[in-house]
């Protein structure tokens, strides 16, 4: 009885460290406690129909920011960073800084095997804790946990997508034996400590140009290259 007592006890003790990682206090702890249960520890009430909202619930997410964030971005580019951003590696490396693995329950062989080390496991279950969260609390809850848990990775991705974005339109040119892309700098506005740069970018022999803002002049540089490179995807330049 006090062995019982005893481990239901730490087990409330790992779930409420859990939840102040996270962010968010679960209404429904059962929620969590099937969101890290693997299936060889119950056929029926395991993570993998949360580990299946979470995913789109994730991909939304990560959808939705970049879109934003890369207003002028292609399409292209957009998806690359979201790919970077749920790939099973990035997934693995968010769950450990969480200690995800420790929290996760296995029957007695993945455990034996050390399953909560696999970065497979442990990328299904964080999306299967971001799929818990969303049944909780709602779609607000899960966004604001996906932007906490990937807050650099978000930021990092955006920026490289943008750079991809003018890495893409150089080898556009160069392919075509072109002349290649010139930046300009048509304005700086705004005190020393938040500057805004507003950038032209001119592919000449193929009438394009395109001007963008940014908080320095690479960022802006950037995203005119990404506004151009969505003019010759649009047909506005030639094949």
């Amino acid at each position: 009885m006090k062995m019982a007592a005893g481990k239901a006890a730490h087990q409330r003790r790992c779930l409420e460290a859990l939840q102040r990682k996270l962010g968010h206090q679960f209404g429904d702890v059962d929620l969590l406690i099937r969101a890290l249960t693997h299936r060889s520890a119950s056929t029926e009430r395991n993570n993998e129909r949360l580990e299946y909202l979470g995913d789109a619930v994730l991909g939304y997410v990560t959808a939705a920011h970049l879109h934003q964030a890369l207003a002028k971005a292609p399409e292209s580019a957009l998806t690359l960073a979201r790919a970077a951003l749920v790939k099973r590696a990035t997934l693995a490396e968010v769950a450990r800084s969480l200690d995800l693995g420790v929290y996760l329950i296995f029957g007695v062989g993945e455990l034996r095997s050390g399953a909560w080390r696999r970065d497979s496991i442990l990328a299904n279950a964080l999306e299967a804790v971001i799929g818990a969260v969303h049944e909780d609390g709602g779609v607000e809850a899960a966004r604001a946990l996906v932007m906490r848990l990937f807050d650099d990775r978000l930021e990092d991705s955006a920026a490289a997508a943008a750079k991809d974005a003018k890495s893409a339109l150089q080898e556009f040119t160069q392919a075509r034996t072109v002349s290649l892309p010139e930046y300009r700098t048509v304005q700086e506005v705004g005190p020393r400590h938040q500057p805004c740069f507003t950038v032209s970018c001119e592919v000449v022999q193929l009438g394009l140009k395109a001007r963008a803002d940014g908080a320095s002049r690479k960022e802006a540089e950037m995203r005119a290259a990404a506004a151009v490179l969505s003019q010759i995807e649009a047909g506005d330049g030639p094949g």
